[in-house]
């Protein structure tokens, strides 16, 4: 289902051409990153279930922490800028074509992709320095670096203290962005005379606070709270919600509360519907 959502999604912003605006750019951007979540960790976690195993080599944990790094982080600050294209198309309508031209939205998903690599980099490759000489059972459905953390053998307080602090400090600049941008954004809307531009507004930015909600729930569960408050258990679940659960939720969520992506659909099925038909 997440999959096939988000790959619809995709394919009608692609198609349709009153989707090819800065918004359902960014939108397509997301629905991408949502694809890679389950493709890193589900079909891996599928085959071990059916071949009752579970083992992984080193260089695939290694890529498989790497990916999701990558695209969880990549994410994150993409949906922090979206929050910014929003603040643009309600608070400065007619100045919205100038100030999120092509080159703008172009360097708003380069500085998510280019975020995400270099914190996986360095996240991945700092922990795969640490020697692991004890248990090598990892607690987890998919190779996570708080889970990986566990395993080692030599003294890793002082780098899961750096991680959280940098987790703490990366969140709250995304979480402020957001929450800066919205609070105009919220003034703004207030302030509409006309009811169904308010209505239009609320829609498509209630949309985008939802999703912000669940990813940046699960993340400042993950990395802002610290882990001698959560057992591995609830890890377990906090993860599945974030690679699983949200990017399934995503399209959905964009998909139900949007008149023009549900109107790009209705055309598609139409078209396919008549083709058959002669």
């Amino acid at each position: 289902m997440g999959l096939l959502g988000n790959a619809v999604l995709i394919f009608l912003i692609h198609t349709d051409a009153r989707l090819h605006t800065p918004m359902y750019f960014l939108l397509s951007q997301l629905s991408l990153l949502d694809v890679g979540f389950p493709l890193v960790t589900i079909p891996k976690m599928a085959a071990d279930f059916l071949q009752e195993e579970g083992a992984i080599s080193f260089g695939g944990c290694a890529a498989q922490m790497f990916f999701l790094m990558l695209i969880g982080v990549s994410e994150g600050v993409l949906l922090s800028l979206m929050s910014y294209d929003r603040y643009i198309a309600v608070c400065h309508p007619l100045h919205y074509p100038v100030l999120m031209r092509r080159q703008v939205c172009l360097l708003m998903v380069g500085t998510s992709w280019l975020s995400g690599v270099l914190v996986a980099s360095i996240q991945t490759s700092i922990t795969l320095h640490f020697p692991y000489c004890a248990s090598h059972t990892v607690d987890h459905f998919f190779c996570e670096l708080p889970a990986l953390l566990k395993l080692s053998c030599a003294d890793t307080s002082a780098y899961e203290l750096a991680l959280s602090v940098s987790g703490v400090l990366i969140l709250l600049l995304l979480l402020s962005l957001v929450a800066t941008s919205y609070s105009h954004v919220l003034g703004a809307v207030l302030h509409m005379h006309s009811a169904e531009a308010r209505h239009k507004a609320f829609t498509t930015c209630s949309s985008h606070i939802t999703v912000v909600g669940l990813f940046y729930g699960a993340a400042v569960f993950m990395y802002m709270v610290p882990g001698t408050y959560h057992t591995p258990q609830q890890d377990n679940v906090v993860s599945l919600f974030y690679s699983l659960i949200t990017p399934t939720l995503n399209p959905l969520i964009y998909s139900l509360r949007n008149r023009d992506v549900k109107m790009a659909l209705v055309k598609i099925l139409f078209r396919t519907g008549f083709r058959s038909k002669r």
